[in-house]
């Protein structure tokens, strides 16, 4: 077979034991051709009379990081043929591995997640190293376990922390894998193969239990008591995610077994599983898992054969909340950061801030009070910029006030090394003006931290035309080390998030003004799997922030910004969001949101002094039609983004969209799930509400020619490239934000 395959290896030792190595770098997936070969292997392993018995292992310190997902759309488009329903889960797993003359036994390494923790509990007994990764993440994926765990992690850990690993993705660490039952013992790195050798001969010498863990039952609770359990997994399961469908169906796999028994149930995972990898969930999922792997590829930049400098040592200027967030974002992976504030007074306050983030983390049992006070020892104060002088990069975060920035980076621009980056957290100002009076263009960048900055995942990283490749190369590997998800846009007003999504407020207000009611509004578009509303989100950021940032884009974009007076009007009452207790709606004590009927009379007067009257469609719009006339005019916008070259690729919208606004990452991204309705349909309908109701709604050209083509907004072979680089590629490559049942996909394989 060619090395350049992903291949599996026998090899028999003098003791009689065959060592089944897994070999696909860099995770040893289980593309086909390994799971082919692994069929292969195993069979002849048992035919083998100098093999008496088996362990499984993976090359290079790496068990398996589960199924290849790059063939899920393969398979999806019909590219290739998949293997017939249950080929892994009976013919290779139930029928070879299980039901052997001879003892499996899995010797796993780092990783064994979604198909290689399926491979690894058909094995007659599991060795794990204390700190392996353990999991079944494959619900990130919109689809269900397919190689048998939802029939075999029930009955080695149990029904209930087999559905909370199932539905939360999440993995665990060999040390409670042994204590949960689901690996038998645990070894080192060196020692683990070893281990797995004298443990299979031991079993074969009946020294130890050979157990088949489809047929395992002592851990199941008895039915009654199991069907209860599922009953609450339900409920708790519609309650948090009211949209999906494949956490039911899991759930009902794993019944059918319980009941059934496990070869039926592992048919009915067979058969679930072919149905939901062709569901529209699945597909928007993987094309979100490649999209946000495919952010750090930047043509122009990361295809030079640069590398990153080391950055060691960073500055904070401003210890407000989105300074002290990534100053807390920083220290947490292991950065020495300097953060100054004007006073003593302010700058105690800032540490104060990242001291209570760390604090956070202690009391919910993530950190240790060890490792709380080396992380703290990180973060040294400052007043002055003395310090400043070997630092790396220096991160401003001040208040949005052109001449104040324009002075701190003449000021950097004295203090700081010469190769030290100079960035800004603005969200609103152009870089460009940030850094007119300095000589140092070149290594202006912004990086764009969401809040709270230490927990949101997002990082938008912008660059003008001047900014250099290494600059951005740099960022690039500290948004990776921060855990942070970064995207490379272009230098405009509201970058690529911000700009997205200024339609989606104004949109909203439009159709209050005409009679639409607020609180339907934030109800239809959380239904549609937002985290909140846009009137809710308008009260959680403050109304001065709102009227702050949408005067930007009524200065920058006239011509199509809906101009309201209701948030002006309830600001001048003293109410400013949550933090009066009093805006869109009403707070008690524990911040709990309450619709307020005193709203009606500011809206009443925003009427008048607009001039708009009720519309008698829009005061009885479906949820349908609520949620197409706030969204598509922010697609409308990314259209717009795209086409002027702010951002890279389209994928890096939904990306942006997902992590920065909350946008449901089951739909894709706001630009995928866009495809999903169609260019043609999305222009037709904000033609039609144009001509009702104005500019604001009116399709802008790139929308319009895809739209008359026919043509997928993904396609963006006619890109107009603009104030950045060339940006050519345009192909697709994947906090708070996340929906309970998924978590993020970025590093894992099922």
């Amino acid at each position: 077979m060619s090395s350049s395959k992903g291949r599996t290896t026998l090899d028999v030792g003098a003791d009689g034991v065959g060592i089944i190595t897994i070999i696909n770098p860099p995770v040893n997936s289980l593309s086909f051709d390994v799971l082919y070969s692994l069929k292969d292997t195993c069979e002849q392993a048992l035919r083998r009379d100098d093999v008496k018995a088996i362990v499984i292992t993976g090359a290079q310190g790496k068990f398996s990081g589960g199924f290849d997902i790059s063939a899920f759309g393969k398979i999806q488009d019909k590219t290739i043929q998949a293997p017939k329903p249950g080929f892994v889960s009976f013919e290779i797993l139930g029928d070879i591995v299980a039901a052997a003359n001879k003892p499996f036994v899995a010797a796993i390494d780092g990783l064994a997640l979604g198909g290689g923790l399926e491979v690894a509990m058909a094995c007659h007994a599991r060795i794990s190293t204390p700190n392996a990764q353990l999991g079944l993440p494959e619900l990130q994926l919109g689809i269900i376990p397919g190689f048998g765990g939802t029939q075999a992690l029930p009955r080695l850990v149990g029904i209930a922390k087999a559905l909370e690993m199932m539905l939360t993705s999440k993995p665990v660490k060999g040390e409670e894998a042994l204590s949960l039952g689901l690996v038998d013992a645990l070894a080192s790195s060196d020692e683990v193969v070893n281990t797995a050798r004298r443990w299979a001969l031991d079993i074969l010498e009946c020294k130890r239990p050979w157990v088949i863990s489809y047929y395992k039952t002592d851990k199941l609770e008895p039915l009654g008591e199991a069907r209860e359990m599922l009953k609450f997994a339900r409920a708790q399961t519609r309650k948090r995610a009211p949209n999906l469908r494949h956490p039911l169906v899991c759930i009902d796999v794993v019944e059918e077994g319980i009941v059934s028994g496990a070869r039926t149930g592992l048919w009915k995972e067979a058969e679930a599983f072919q149905v939901l990898l062709q569901s529209d969930t699945c597909k928007s999922l993987v094309h979100f898992f490649f999209a946000q792997r495919g952010t750090t590829k930047v043509p122009g930049v990361t295809d030079l054969g640069l590398k990153p400098r080391s950055i060691k040592k960073v500055a904070i200027l401003g210890g407000g909340l989105m300074g002290s967030g990534i100053a807390t974002a920083l220290v947490l992976s292991n950065y020495s950061v300097i953060l100054k504030e004007v006073n003593d007074k302010f700058l105690q306050a800032g540490i104060g801030r990242v001291k209570a983030n760390l604090q956070s983390r202690v009391k919910k049992g993530q950190m240790s009070q060890e490792k709380f006070e080396k992380t703290l020892s990180l973060l040294k104060g400052a007043l002055d910029y003395e310090s400043f002088r070997d630092v790396d990069m220096v991160i401003e975060a001040v208040i949005e006030n052109v001449s104040l920035k324009q002075q701190i980076f003449l000021d950097l621009e004295k203090f700081c090394p010469p190769h030290c980056i100079l960035a800004s957290n603005t969200s609103t100002i152009d870089l460009n003006l940030i850094g007119e009076k300095t000589r140092s263009q070149d290594r202006i960048v912004g990086a764009h931290f969401f809040s709270p900055a230490h927990v949101m995942p997002l990082l938008e990283i912008v660059r003008t035309q001047k900014t250099s490749q290494q600059v951005i190369i740099d960022l690039l590997d500290v948004g990776k080390k921060i855990k942070k998800t970064p995207v490379v846009v272009g230098n405009c007003t509201g970058f690529a998030v911000n700009r997205m999504f200024f339609p989606y407020t104004q949109a909203a207000l439009l159709l209050v003004e005409r009679g639409t009611d607020v609180y339907q509004i934030d109800r239809a578009i959380t239904k549609f799997g937002m985290p909140m509303g846009p009137f809710r989100l308008c009260d959680l950021v403050g109304f001065g922030v709102a009227i702050a940032t949408g005067g930007q884009f009524v200065l920058n974009f006239p011509e199509r910004t809906y101009k309201s007076m209701v948030i002006p009007l309830m600001q001048e009452d003293k109410r400013a969001g949550e933090t009066t207790r009093r805006g869109f709606y009403v707070y008690d004590e524990k911040r709990k949101a309450s619709p307020d009927p005193e709203i009606k009379k500011y809206i009443e007067k925003a009427r008048e002094l607009s001039g708009v009257t009720i519309d008698p469609k829009l005061a009885k719009l479906s949820d349908k039609d609520i949620v197409e006339m706030i969204f598509f005019p922010v697609v409308n916008e990314a259209c717009r983004v795209l086409a002027e070259g702010i951002a890279v690729k389209a994928a890096d919208l939904d990306v942006s969209a997902v992590m920065g606004m909350g946008f449901p990452p089951y739909r894709g991204g706001i630009m995928f799930w866009a495809d999903s309705l169609g260019s043609k349909y999305i222009c037709s309908r904000l033609e039609e509400w144009s001509n009702s109701y104005g500019g604001f709604f009116k399709p802008c050209s790139y929308l319009a020619e895809r739209a008359a083509k026919g043509a997928p907004l993904f396609n963006c072979g006619s890109c107009k490239v603009s104030s950045v680089r060339p940006l050519l590629d345009l192909s697709v490559a994947v906090s708070r934000v996340r929906f309970d049942l998924l978590v993020d996909a970025s590093t894992l394989h099922v």
